[in-house]
C-alpha cells in the first residue's frame, strides 16, 4: 500500500475512526524503532568501538540513558575476549525478579555471538542504587549459569539517578577468579581482568 493510498483510506473512515487508526500505526512506527534500537539482532556490532576495563565504564556507556527510564529494563553487555563489546541485549522489562527473569535468556545472545564475557545491568527507577537481595541472588545465580557456559559473568551494575553500585566492587558477588579485579589508576576503582589464556587485556 502507497502513502497516497493509506491517506486516502484514512481519508474515509469516520473522524474518530481515523484518529485511532493513526495512532496506532504511530504507536507502531516508535515500536519498531525501539525494537531497531535494542534488540541485538538488530544491533549487530557497535558503530563505534568501546572497551570496557571497569564498572565506571559501563556506567559512562549506559548510565545517562538508563537512569532515567520509568521502568526497570535488564540490560547484558556482550564483551569478546579483550573486553570489546559486541553488543547490548535487552532481557527483560519490568520488574526485576529472580523468580521472572530466565537465565537462559541472559545467555542466549552472548552464545550465539561467542562472548567470552558478559555484564549485567539495571535500572532502580527509584533513584536510590542500592542493590536489593533480588539483585544479589539474580547475580550469584547467573554466575553459576555461565561457569557452566564458559562465559564470565564480570559484575552487575545497578543504575540510577543517584549514581551506580557494582555488586563486585560491594563485595556482594565473587566473579572468576581468572576474571579477578585489578587497582584502577587512582586505586578507587576496580578494573575487569580477562583470564590470561582469553588474551584478555588489563587495566593497569
Amino acid at each position: 500500500m502507497t502513502h497516497h493510498d493509506d491517506v486516502r483510506q484514512i481519508s474515509l473512515l469516520p473522524p474518530d475512526a481515523a484518529a485511532l487508526l493513526h495512532l496506532v500505526r504511530e504507536n507502531l512506527r516508535l515500536l519498531a524503532e525501539l525494537v531497531a534500537r535494542y534488540e541485538i539482532g538488530s544491533v549487530g556490532t557497535c558503530a563505534q568501538e568501546h572497551i570496557i576495563r571497569s564498572p565506571a565504564d559501563v556506567a559512562a556507556y549506559l548510565g545517562s540513558e538508563l537512569a532515567e527510564l520509568a521502568q526497570e529494563q535488564l540490560r547484558v553487555v556482550l564483551l569478546d575476549t579483550k573486553n570489546h563489546v559486541l553488543g547490548i541485549q535487552l532481557v527483560y522489562q519490568g520488574g526485576l525478579n529472580a523468580t521472572v527473569i530466565r537465565l537462559a535468556d541472559c545467555f542466549r545472545e552472548a552464545v550465539t555471538l561467542g562472548a567470552a564475557a558478559v555484564i549485567f545491568v539495571h535500572n532502580h527507577p527509584s533513584g536510590d542504587p542500592t542493590p536489593s537481595p533480588e539483585d544479589v541472588r539474580l547475580t550469584r545465580e547467573a554466575g553459576r549459569v555461565g561457569d557452566l557456559l564458559g562465559i564470565d559473568l564480570l559484575d552487575h551494575l545497578v543504575i540510577a539517578r543517584q549514581g551506580h553500585v557494582s555488586l563486585r566492587e560491594r563485595g556482594l558477588y565473587s566473579a572468576p577468579k581468572h576474571a579477578a579485579f585489578e587497582p584502577g589508576p587512582n586505586d578507587q576503582s576496580a578494573g575487569f581482568r580477562s583470564s590470561p589464556h582469553l588474551g584478555g587485556t588489563t587495566n593497569d
